[in-house]
């Protein structure tokens, strides 16, 4: 196991990362996937991997599911300054299936490290597979999104992740409500 806490900002962090090759996602992916927005941001939000044209770019949310992620931003009025966007694993799995419990498992302590390091107030999981790795493995989207936990002292919330939103147009509504809440809440501090 890795000694993450030997990292002690962010860049020697990502550094570090970008020559991870612990797992088998790295074998065929471009490159390591690690954040976007900015590290000083009061708001963290965490998908679930990189998708094709994420691993082409080296950035996360930037295809059509992060076009429309940043539109839910815009109109919920979270400024993208307090924006910091990462995935539970770095490196785009293979014809964009969900990552594999061993591949989660194996990038776990950097996304750990990753929290540590941005001290965010408030980590928005995007979909099942980082609620499912940041608030409880057995969650179930459908039922527990919207609703505000604890991940140590930060406050976290769980909701639909937006390609679902693109697959399935009903999941807007839902996804705008939390966003609603995630916004009054943010305007509270």
């Amino acid at each position: 196991m890795l000694d993450l806490l030997q990292y002690q900002d962010l860049e020697t962090l990502v550094a570090a990362h970008v020559q991870c090759e612990a797992c088998r996602l790295r074998q065929q992916c471009k490159q390591v996937v690690i954040h976007r927005g900015n590290p000083q941001g009061r708001l963290m939000l965490v998908g679930e991997g990189p998708g094709a044209q994420e691993d082409e770019q080296g950035k996360p949310f930037v295809g059509a599911a992060g076009q429309l992620l940043d539109k839910i931003l815009d109109a919920a009025q979270l400024p993208l300054e307090e924006v910091y966007i990462t995935n539970v694993v770095k490196c785009r799995p293979p014809s964009n299936r969900l990552p594999k419990p061993d591949e989660i498992r194996t990038c776990l302590p950097w996304l750990q490290r990753q929290i540590e390091l941005i001290e965010p107030r408030m980590l928005i999981c995007l979909g099942s597979v980082a609620a499912r790795t940041l608030i409880d493995p057995d969650i179930r989207i459908t039922r527990e999104r919207g609703k505000w936990l604890r991940y140590g002292e930060i406050d976290i919330i769980a909701t639909f992740h937006p390609a679902a939103l693109l697959r399935d147009p009903a999941k807007k509504r839902p996804v705008w409500e939390d966003f609603k809440a995630i916004r009054d809440r943010y305007l509270q501090w």
